[in-house]
């Protein structure tokens, strides 16, 4: 009873926001137009009212959730009673209808931070920034009660169960991978408010940038490990051997960041040479515009087939309606002030850090584009052909991967290169080392057996990116401790604290390349299919030269009688060892859920070590039926055994794009600024002693 009160109250939460966002949305483009700041004020005070709406409403869809209410169209197709606790409560962001209230309640948690930030300062922003915001919260809110998918939708009968949540979404990496990436698509709307102030009151220098930094790193960082987050449950869950295929939904969540990672480097020319203003300007634009478009993408109906789209034509007019007023708005606007946006000096020469990181934009845009194209291509085709055409994943390898070799290289070249003009000392000072261990890693690694082409051009540059990087934080050590007199390990804490931006994008840069020298390791992976009987021993060699030994042990079966959505578990023991040494037990399984019309579900089974992990998939029994019924000669089975060399590298990378990004956000001292407040406060108490 309880649990429905607050449904019932949820909904008429999620009413009320409407109106509020309609009147926070003009009261503050008014007060921006008309400067008067009661109306600013209260346009603030909306996004607080806003908030808690929309929270109320959130609570609102997790009492329904846990309470088993399946009259709502929402719980009864994404939950039943069966259903663990855990996953009740994330139910929030299962599905379509859930996860776009979820996106609207970040964005507002988000534009209540970013006001309550601002409330003393940066006051010449503020009524542009919140007119954004609570439009964009007033599309969402409109999405949700005007397009067919409002998550407190009543069905015309109460079922007597529920559906239940789809067995792959029933994974841990599932349920922090979603709010994740709508972490890092939500934070990014702050820096477009901003843009668009800034673009509104005039006020185009590099201020805007500076002020919401922070927003843009931290939406780069909830992205990033969102995408990775993504890639750890298709590896563990899907039972392929893979942790990316290319799918349209990965490819959405690429997109954005993407263009994100265009933005942060460019904006870095900006700053210190007044230049790439337009294209700064567009670049955070079609960052926002590319998260709206991954939600339309994911949330429409589009990816399944133009046909199922066809069947949610409200939320595709007003998602589509919504992007093009975007996109025109912003566009006018930057033609309106494009005097305003000249660049204050020119690219000087190609031998340049602003050449670099400008065709490291070109790059990052390029790849962006092919992934785009090869997305929405299939989908254009069968809307105009009627026939469904298939782009896979030899596109685009093809296009990125050569992108993605001279992307890696830049990433050694551009923080170190001279700005406007690198002399033939400064090139020779920072590359002569790294290239030479570059080359002779790519030879060593020939030398010792490494014939793929791809796999041996990429650890090579990583060798030479690496040395980058590893011989500036020893320079910058060594200097630091031979001028303050400190230790190596002093010194070298002291020098990234100093200056956090630069060392904590070193950080990142050394996470992305040991992600690149993991997927390089995939031209080396292996996979072999048995079919084997309890007992039977089979030998998989391993690239690194060792042998694993595999025993199995035999299947264990057991009835799910309703546990956990389990109709029935197949379990398959498998004893490992290497090179005679026994390595401990692995187990690989088939599932059968209740209330879905599914095939099986395959559980993995992996071992991971810092080279390689050993990957085992139960393909398939040979007899099921017998299997079921405990028959002992029903015991075979397909077995099939990867091979992947290098994966964990990804997951370290990943851990350290998160530890340079968290670095970079971290507020530096600023010794200067700290003595100039002071001053000032002195100066402050004497004048009100003189008086």
């Amino acid at each position: 009873c309880r649990n429905h009160s607050v449904t019932i109250l949820g909904e008429f939460a999620l009413w009320a926001s409407l109106p509020v966002a309609a009147w926070g949305m003009v009261l503050g483009y008014a007060g921006g137009r008309t400067l008067r700041g009661d109306l600013v004020l209260s346009a603030e005070r909306s996004i607080y009212i806003v908030f808690g709406l929309l929270l109320v409403a959130s609570l609102g869809v997790g009492a329904a959730f846990l309470g088993d209410r399946f009259e709502y169209w929402y719980v009864a197709n994404y939950s039943n009673a069966n259903l663990e606790l855990f996953y009740k409560v994330t139910g929030l962001w299962a599905g379509q209808r859930g996860s776009l209230l979820f996106w609207a309640l970040l964005l507002a948690l988000f534009a209540v931070i970013t006001v309550v930030t601002n409330r003393k300062k940066h006051r010449e922003f503020m009524p542009y920034v919140t007119g954004v915001l609570q439009t964009i919260l007033l599309f969402f809110i409109v999405v949700l009660l005007f397009a067919d998918v409002n998550p407190f939708e009543r069905l015309a009968f109460t079922p007597a169960d529920g559906r239940g949540l789809n067995p792959q979404l029933q994974n841990y990496w599932m349920t922090i991978h979603p709010p994740t990436l709508y972490l890092g698509f939500t934070a990014f709307t702050i820096p477009f408010a901003f843009a668009v102030a800034a673009l509104l009151n005039g006020r185009l220098d590099a201020r805007w940038i500076q002020l919401t930094r922070r927003w843009i790193l931290t939406s780069w960082l909830f992205l990033s490990v969102g995408i990775v987050f993504g890639m750890r449950w298709a590896y563990e869950e899907l039972g392929w051997g893979g942790y990316w295929f290319w799918d349209p939904v990965e490819n959405a969540s690429l997109l954005p960041w993407l263009t994100a990672t265009a933005f942060l480097h460019s904006v870095q020319i900006q700053e210190n040479r007044g230049m790439l203003k337009v294209w700064n300007m567009s670049l955070v634009l079609l960052t926002f515009l590319l998260t709206i478009f991954a939600t339309f993408l994911t949330r429409s109906g589009l990816i399944e087939s133009v046909h199922s789209f066809a069947q949610e034509l409200k939320i595709a007019y007003i998602f589509l309606g919504f992007m093009g007023t975007v996109l025109a708005a912003s566009v006018v606007l930057i033609i309106y002030r494009l005097p305003r946006l000249r660049s204050e000096n020119q690219i000087e020469s190609f031998l340049s850090r602003e050449s670099a990181f400008l065709f490291n934009n070109l790059l990052l845009l390029g790849a962006a584009f092919s992934v785009m194209w090869g997305t929405m291509f299939p989908l254009i085709s069968e809307g105009f052909t009627g026939q469904e055409i298939s782009v896979g994943p030899p596109f685009f390898e093809r296009v990125n991967f050569p992108i993605g070799l001279v992307l890696l290289t830049l990433v050694g070249i551009g923080p170190v290169i001279a700005w406007r003009r690198a002399s033939k000392r400064n090139l020779q000072k920072n590359f002569t080392i790294p290239i030479a261990v570059g080359v002779v890693t790519g030879i060593a690694l020939f030398a010792l057996g490494a014939r793929h082409e791809l796999p041996l051009v990429t650890w090579s540059i990583s060798a030479f990116v690496l040395t980058v990087i590893v011989t500036e934080f020893w320079k910058g050590t060594r200097a630091r401790a031979r001028i303050e007199g400190e230790g190596y390990l002093l010194a070298f804490f002291h020098l990234v604290t100093r200056n956090r931006r630069r060392w904590g994008g070193y950080t990142v840069h050394v996470g992305f390349v040991l992600m690149c020298i993991g997927f390089a390791g995939a031209g080396y992976n292996q996979d072999t299919r048995f079919n084997v009987q309890p007992g039977d021993v089979v030998s998989v060699a391993s690239p690194f030269g060792h042998v694993y030994d595999l025993t199995y042990e035999g299947l264990s079966m057991s009835i799910g009688r309703g546990e956990r959505n389990l109709l029935w578990q197949a379990i398959a023991t498998v004893s490992v060892s290497q090179d005679g040494t026994p390595k401990g037990i692995l187990t690989t399984e088939k599932r059968q859920y209740t209330n879905r019309d599914t095939q099986p579900m395959t559980e993995v089974g992996i071992r991971s070590i810092v080279s390689e992990d050993l990957y085992l998939i139960l393909s398939a029994m040979n007899d099921t039926g017998g299997a079921l019924s405990n028959d002992p000669g029903a015991q075979g089975i397909d077995l099939q055994v990867l091979i992947k060399p290098l994966v964990s590298w990804i997951w370290i990378g990943c851990l350290f794009i998160a530890l340079g990004t968290v670095i970079a956000l971290w507020p530096s001292i600023d010794r200067a600024r700290l003595a100039r407040e002071k001053a000032e406060e002195k100066a402050g108490l004497a004048t009100a002693a003189a008086h």
